[in-house]
């Protein structure tokens, strides 16, 4: 067993996602490699995880990796937003913890040969489960131009999306891009010569946008913040790990709307969904690296935590 991935802010979400009495459950939404999930069951000689993974080959390396624990850990391989959202099918307890890590593992980068970086040459894919219908490939040389720019720049914030996706619909009459050289090189050339060479890739923005779009990222987030959040037992913890600006906006949006006391319309005379808050906030501000972290994991950087406890069930505006 090769573990190529270093989970992030392992000390910072032990901190706040530690079980609170014995035999309680996590649900760890994006298991990867198992990083997190090891961390609990080692520690908490009681605790029991349920890993959800939609790849079910990195899933095969959490499973090896987990195996001495037992029927402590159990494991489904769908996507994070359909396992809450179908919860009553499964037949488990209503959970304790609930952790996301949105970031995208190092063994996909690494050993995938799925297309997930510029820094490698390999088929334009990125899709996170092999089973999805729709590729990197399939986008770039399939989407017109206008729809193209536009989800460059609204998964990215890419301001030359619109020369890009331009690039890319006149290459593509040539030959269809096949490959992560072919579209790197692309996007690079869109770029003056002076930006071409920076810290950061050129080609950066327009890998996460595609990833960002192949896998739905955005819209799994956008269905799991309620799904999970109901699911999640009152007093029960719910941390989310973030890499991107549009990922983190989402989290605190949702997290200060349920920490409010009340819900009530604006047009409301008096409040009529009780004044309480159904969430306590636990992380006003993000939770990011150290810095020794830094040093030994770069790609920590961008992480951002934040952490809710559950108070009370959903609130209903009675009137």
């Amino acid at each position: 067993m090769d573990i190529v991935h270093y989970s992030v802010l392992m000390d910072e979400v032990l901190g706040f996602l530690k079980p609170s009495a014995p035999d309680q459950l996590l649900v760890d939404g994006t298991m990867g490699e198992g990083g997190h999930s090891n961390m609990f069951l080692t520690n908490f000689p009681t605790m029991k995880v349920i890993g959800i993974d939609a790849d079910h080959v990195i899933q095969g390396v959490a499973k090896e990796r987990l195996a001495p624990f037992g029927d402590r850990v159990n494991f489904e391989n769908t996507w994070f937003n359909e396992f809450f959202e179908n919860f009553d099918n499964y037949n488990y307890e209503r959970p304790d913890r609930i952790l996301l890590d949105l970031g995208i593992s190092v063994f996909h980068y690494e050993k995938s040969g799925r297309g997930f970086t510029f820094q490698k040459n390999e088929p334009l894919d990125m899709r996170l489960n092999p089973n999805t219908v729709e590729s990197a490939r399939d986008i770039v040389n399939t989407y017109d131009e206008t729809t193209l720019a536009n989800l460059i720049y609204d998964f990215s914030d890419e301001k030359l999306s619109r020369k890009i996706a331009r690039k890319i619909c006149a290459q593509r009459e040539i030959k269809p891009i096949e490959t992560t050289d072919e579209l790197a090189y692309i996007v690079r050339g869109c770029f003056a010569p002076d930006k071409r060479h920076g810290k950061t890739h050129p080609a950066t923005r327009t890998f996460q946008a595609l990833r960002i779009a192949v896998n739905s990222e955005l819209y799994r987030l956008d269905r799991v913040l309620e799904d999970a959040l109901r699911i999640l037992k009152p007093g029960g913890r719910f941390g989310i790990i973030t890499f991107h600006s549009l990922e983190d906006r989402a989290v605190k949006r949702f997290f200060q709307d349920r920490a409010k006391k009340c819900i009530c319309p604006d047009n409301y005379p008096r409040c009529l969904c009780g004044g309480k808050p159904e969430v306590k906030r636990l992380t006003k501000k993000p939770i990011g690296p150290t810095e020794e972290e830094i040093k030994l994991n770069p790609p920590s950087r961008s992480a951002k935590l934040r952490v809710i406890e559950k108070l009370t069930e959903a609130r209903e505006v009675m009137g």
